[in-house]
């Protein structure tokens, strides 16, 4: 009778749960369904596949693929800078890496569009870099409004979520394999391309996705640090629901959107060695 009423008391835990998790995700999931697969006419709002179509038009095909190709280069920059920076994180001859560890995430506390308006003090040209260059005597840069300055964005904003699923498992690795590598002859350059990266792959792939997707759906920092000029996918979207107040070619744009980072999870799922052993982030 006592073990009745526990689960009883677990499943009612679960309620608020689940009612945010309708509320919240399910109901607009459906809302971005219904309204990408209508459109308005004179007798009223009727089932349709044009918006869907409009979105494979060239125009919106090339802004898909500044996105993608824009957010790649985001996760890669995060992947070269993020990979050493968790391997110091998770060595335990860094002493400091508490202190490390807190600097990458209090960041994270800041709302992420006051942190994209102090990059545009930054970059702009009479910003903190053009001055720091002209103490020096170097020649004055204009990265503001720039791809350049976009992608610089993503990488401050993102670098946090690749930094931190790779620490996560490298910090679980068992060193004594390490110190059989190494009693078996093997040098550290060797110990990381055969035990390391492939053991932290768990970790990398989970990095990838979680900055790649926020990176290619990203709308603010192509508008604040692109200036208009950079338009991505995100961009469209806002623009679709805000301005030109079409929820219905919005909606449609966030499906084709959704697709792709589907095909993201996807990979996840697929290529990711660790995931049947419960090794994801």
């Amino acid at each position: 009778m006592k073990k009745k009423s526990y689960q009883l008391t677990k499943t009612h835990f679960s309620y608020p749960y689940l009612a945010w998790l309708g509320l919240f995700i399910i109901v607009p999931l459906f809302l971005i369904l219904y309204y990408g697969l209508t459109v308005e006419s004179g007798e009223g709002v009727r089932f349709s596949l044009e918006n869907l179509g409009r979105f494979f038009e060239p125009v919106y095909l090339s802004v898909m693929w500044k996105s993608v190709v824009l957010a790649f280069y985001c996760t890669v920059i995060c992947f070269l800078l993020g990979y050493p920076i968790a391997m110091i994180l998770a060595s335990k001859r860094f002493v400091k890496k508490s202190f490390l560890l807190f600097l990458f995430i209090l960041p994270m506390w800041m709302n992420m569009l006051l942190r994209t308006y102090a990059w545009m003090n930054i970059l702009s040209r009479n910003g903190i870099l053009n001055a720091v260059l002209g103490f020096f005597g170097l020649p004055q840069t204009d990265l503001l409004y720039t791809e350049t300055a976009v992608v610089l964005g993503m990488v401050y904003d993102f670098l946090p979520f690749m930094v931190l699923p790779i620490y996560a498992v490298l910090s679980k690795m068992d060193k004594n394999i390490y110190e059989a590598a190494e009693d078996l002859g093997a040098n550290s350059r060797v110990v990381f391309r055969r035990i390391t990266f492939p053991l932290s792959l768990p970790g990398v792939v989970s990095g990838f996705v979680m900055v790649f997707m926020p990176a290619v759906s990203n709308f603010f920092i192509a508008r604040l640090l692109g200036g208009g000029k950079i338009v991505l996918i995100g961009t469209k979207i806002e623009d679709q629901f805000f301005e030109a107040a079409n929820w219905h070619f919005g909606s449609a744009l966030s499906l084709g959107m959704m697709f792709l980072m589907l095909l993201s999870l996807v990979v996840l799922f697929v290529y990711d060695p660790g995931h049947e052993k419960g090794a994801l982030i």
